[in-house]
């Protein structure tokens, strides 16, 4: 688990960046882009050793809005990314682990490991969970025996041949975002029009939906008294 300095930081820069992007369109409350999506996650990868390739990664997990980005026994400069045009390390929190027993994660965080294995999930097939950190293996490498033990799922991207490790990180990323987030149908005819998004509905106040199941549940009781 992270301290609570730690996860203190994380939480708050989820949450700041969640506010600024709401305000965005907070009259018809409808999030754009990554943040339709609730929960967070963030997006990782060990062993890497050439700066352009994680570079080009975190840049684009921070176009998908990732809550932090993390290296697992890196072997380049932090600095050298100078792929990221973003700015990632000024806008998403970074964390640089030595090795897998130093890594740590926020509570209720699953570990999603993308790996060519034979008993990984298929992406298309997989269910991601709300809270998610996804781990890559390095360039021309897989991610090491104990990072997999570490691991709550184990997804793979059905291709012929492993993918760039920035590339693998984009389809992931959009596969979230395609799942999770909250979009328009796609239309039955190829470039039809898209079914409209339906408006938000906010739901009843929590003692609303408290005082609606204690008087069904006194209903009920006053039915097994007659009966």
């Amino acid at each position: 688990m992270l301290s609570a300095s730690t996860l203190s930081e994380v939480a708050m820069n989820v949450f700041l960046r969640g506010v600024a992007l709401a305000r965005l369109d907070s009259d018809s409350y409808r999030w754009k882009g990554w943040f339709r999506m609730r929960g967070y996650f963030g997006i990782g990868v060990e062993g890497v050793s050439k700066p352009m390739n994680a570079g080009n990664l975190f840049r684009t997990a921070h176009g998908f809005g990732a809550g932090f980005v993390f290296t697992i026994d890196a072997k380049f400069d932090p600095g050298l990314m100078k792929s990221d045009t973003s700015d990632m390390a000024g806008q998403v929190p970074f964390y640089s682990f030595d090795n897998v027993k130093s890594m740590r994660l926020p509570d209720r965080c699953s570990l999603v490991g993308i790996e060519l294995t034979d008993d990984a999930i298929e992406l298309p097939s997989f269910r991601h969970p709300r809270n998610a950190a996804y781990v890559l293996g390095m360039e021309r490498g897989s991610l090491s025996l104990g990072l997999l033990e570490c691991c709550d799922h184990v997804v793979k991207i059905p291709t012929q041949f492993s993918l760039n490790l920035a590339t693998a990180g984009a389809i992931v990323m959009y596969d979230r975002l395609s799942t999770l987030g909250r979009f328009g149908g796609r239309p039955v005819v190829p470039g039809g029009p898209v079914e409209p998004l339906p408006e938000h509905a906010f739901g009843d106040p929590v003692w609303k939906k408290k005082e609606r199941r204690r008087q069904k549940m006194a209903a009920s009781d006053e039915t097994s008294d007659k009966v």
